[in-house]
């Protein structure tokens, strides 16, 4: 795992000293070593540049760029097949100098082209230069654990895995995408592929951007869609049949991820899916594993002991943080530095503590991250089926309408309950549509779009998101499936994906996610939706599988959300910040938010006058990230 970043310069004018600085900003990602080329084409200079955390072949033949046979790369990830692939090109006649999966890549790509990406298992950024084919390949993998930002604006093209390196180059012009700042708004993420600046992108999991140097032109290619996943025929398998296939797969492809020349470790909640991931590694390891848990003195968030009990029934060797409002005051203010587009998740703070708590042990963590996506996990899927499905349209339309010639703020004893106008419209919503896709729409969303309106003092468009990919999902596909597949593209892809890779690199931590295997994630998809909703339990089917290893008396109890207690922390221990954060005269000056109505949010939460705390924290973290960065 690596930081990579790099340019292609159509105007001829960058050189080596440029692409330094852009690499130094990437350091956390690779403190172990770097390295620049850049390539002079006749119509553009290619700059690659690479920072280096060593995970496998800790030797120098590891360090990148890595150039052989007229192609250059810089890569960031993990191939965890490339053994079996280096094996297969071998037969045909290929030599290898080195024991690392970026010269796999290389030689890979010489024997099939791009159709390599179809063997590659594992998590993967990268940017190919084919000297004679005279292109270069940017490439992200499948479910977009590894980030990748592309930066486009006339003559010049910046490539990175984060966006901390774009503000290192002189052609990089900033200025805020209003639309993005409204998705982030509702969300608490920007999905792809927008992004908080204007001519910038995340690059789509699963996709390629060939850059032609001849035409300068770039052209999108898809190579691996989960749509097309759910879209495959289903299986004819019976359940005990599914489960048993099941636990197969995840044996064999959670120990892929403990490849390694360095120790791995495993993070474990008191949940079912980081204790799959713990307790079936651990059955196929000799020596016990390092398990890594961070815990609160809030009993209604607290999983450690839960979590402690597991280790001692698996065998790990564990390790407990406790996380408090003191070591969270220290953190909150770095998650600019880590999180460089604006990202509110509620778990941010501990996801980072517990990432620099794990760095002391070892350098590779594996995480649950996946399994409520692909077994159906959240509540949200239950909710939106609930709302929708259970009463006659007939009577979701007379109560949506009636409700909407009510105002909200005319309800003197509900208006000031948590979050009541929001939730009060997104039921409106929900019940005029009587979709199940709408309904999970408005749940992910914390704030809707006339409250938007309200306190955005600038222009911004309403685009299309995955959110709205219904359509594309063939008619086989149930509505739990099909609202398992839209959250995998918006809140996996985009909310998870980019929590856990920011936190554990800011500390030289590669994380690992064992669920999101192609194999695992295509076998589920292919599976009835009764099949991991079952007789009203969810993760139906990976539940089974963990009653193999761990008893069940250890695993069934309520599911506790991995947040920290923020609205309990935030109304004492962080009060002043939003007040240092969002006043008047910081708003005014951005001329960005209405002020009037982002000042009456804040003090209403303040107040516990029914302001869902999302919502303010949302606007809390733009403004520290708009400090660092504008």
């Amino acid at each position: 795992m690596c930081g990579i970043a790099g340019y292609i310069d159509f105007s001829k004018t960058l050189g080596e000293d440029h692409l330094k600085p852009m690499c130094d900003a990437l350091t956390h990602r690779g403190p172990d070593a770097e390295g620049r080329t850049v390539h002079l084409h006749p119509n553009a200079h290619i700059g690659l540049g690479h920072r280096r955390l060593s995970i496998l072949d800790l030797s120098a033949e590891g360090i990148q760029p890595m150039e052989k046979n007229g192609i250059s790369i810089v890569f960031n990830g993990e191939i965890y097949n490339f053994n079996e692939i280096k094996t297969e090109l071998e037969s045909y006649g290929a030599k290898f100098k080195s024991r690392t999966d970026t010269e796999v890549i290389i030689e890979a790509y010489r024997e099939w082209g791009m159709s390599c990406l179809t063997k590659f298992k594992g998590m993967f950024a990268f940017a190919l230069y084919d000297e004679r084919k005279e292109k270069v390949y940017v490439v992200r993998d499948r479910v977009g654990v590894k980030p990748l930002f592309v930066y486009h604006k006339g003559q010049h093209i910046l490539f990175g895995s984060e966006l901390k390196c774009f503000h290192e180059s002189p052609v990089f012009e900033k200025e805020l995408d209003h639309t993005a700042l409204s998705l982030f708004l509702k969300l608490s993420y920007i999905p792809t592929p927008y992004c908080i600046f204007k001519h910038t992108q995340k690059v789509k999991p699963g996709h390629i951007l060939e850059i032609n140097l001849n035409k300068q032109s770039i052209v999108e290619k898809k190579y691996w869609d989960v749509v097309d996943a759910y879209n495959a025929p289903p299986l004819d398998l019976s359940y005990a049949e599914a489960v048993d296939e099941l636990e197969r797969l995840l044996r064999k492809n959670f120990m892929y991820r403990m490849v390694a020349d360095v120790p791995v470790g495993v993070f474990l909640s008191g949940g079912y899916d980081s204790a799959a991931v713990a307790s079936i590694i651990q059955d196929q390891t000799s020596s016990p594993i390092k398990t890594f848990t961070v815990g609160f003195n809030e009993v209604d968030f607290d999983e450690a002991k839960d979590a402690e009990k597991i280790a001692k029934h698996i065998g790990s060797e564990h390790y407990t943080l406790t996380c408090t409002p003191e070591n969270a005051s220290d953190i909150f203010h770095k998650i600019p530095q880590v999180y460089d587009e604006p990202f509110a998740d509620n778990s941010v703070v501990p996801t980072m503590l517990v990432s620099k708590f794990a760095k002391q042990e070892v350098k590779v963590a594996l995480s649950g991250d996946g399994g409520d996506e692909i077994f159906g996990g959240y509540n949200k899927f239950k909710q939106a089926l609930d709302f929708t499905q259970r009463y006659p349209h007939l009577l979701q339309t007379v109560l949506g309408k009636a409700m909407s010639l009510i105002d909200p703020e005319s309800l003197p004893i509900l208006r000031n309950t948590h979050n009541f106008s929001s939730r009060y419209e997104k039921m409106i919503n929900i019940w005029m549509s009587h979709s199940p896709f709408v309904a999970l729409k408005n749940i992910s969303y914390y704030i809707t779009d006339e409250e938007v309106k309200k306190i955005l003092n600038v222009p911004f468009d309403s685009p299309t998101t995955f959110f709205d990919i219904e359509g594309k999902l063939a008619p086989h596909n149930d509505y739990l499936n099909k609202l398992l597949a839209i959250d995998y593209k918006t809140f996996l892809m985009d909310n998870n994906m980019v929590k856990i890779d920011r936190a554990s690199m800011s500390v030289g931590l590669e994380g690992r996610e064992p669920f999101l295997d192609q194999e695992i994630i295509e076998f589920a998809a292919r599976l009835p939706s009764h099949y991991k909703i079952r007789s009203g339990y969810t993760k139906s089917m990976l539940k089974h599988v963990t009653h193999r290893y761990i008893d069940p008396a250890l695993m069934d109890r309520p599911k506790k959300p991995f947040i920290a207690p923020l609205k309990e922390w935030f109304k004492d221990d962080m009060r002043g910040l939003m007040m240092d954060y969002i006043n008047k005269e910081t708003l005014d000056q951005q001329e960005i938010f209405n002020t009037k109505e982002v000042l009456a949010m804040r003090d209403k939460y303040l107040q516990d006058r029914g302001v869902g705390h999302q919502k303010v924290w949302n606007i809390l973290l733009f403004q520290l990230w708009y400090k660092a960065y504008m």
